[in-house]
């Protein structure tokens, strides 16, 4: 997906754009946990900068037209984890089916 610029679909640097939303946004504590996933995967040496943008931008033009921000950074975080041999998708699923198992609210959860 380069054309002759050299550019790849996600390089807008320097093309028009539209006016940039200067209104603020109050991150929802699960965006919070993301951006806090991501700094303590990569301290631990998990991953790279490069590694979290690589997986960003190999997701395709479609993830960036259908999903937030920060479910572009968790698939990623994800992807990076799985390459670097943190747990499988296998376990990744079996974790989530456990988790979703719990309920829906921390109450539910507590009746364990």
């Amino acid at each position: 997906m380069t054309d002759t610029t050299g550019r790849r679909w996600h390089d807008m640097g320097g093309q028009e754009a539209g006016p940039v939303p200067m209104e603020g946004h109050d991150f929802a504590l699960w965006e919070k946990r993301v951006d806090a996933l991501m700094v303590l995967c990569s301290g631990k040496g998990h991953f790279t900068v490069d590694g979290l943008r690589r997986a960003l931008e190999d997701m395709g033009e479609d993830a960036f037209e259908k999903h937030s921000y920060y479910e572009r950074w968790i698939a990623a975080i994800n992807q990076n984890l799985v390459e670097a041999g943190i747990y499988t998708l296998e376990e990744l699923g079996m974790r989530m089916d456990e988790i979703a198992r719990r309920g829906e609210s921390y109450a539910e959860a507590q009746d364990d």
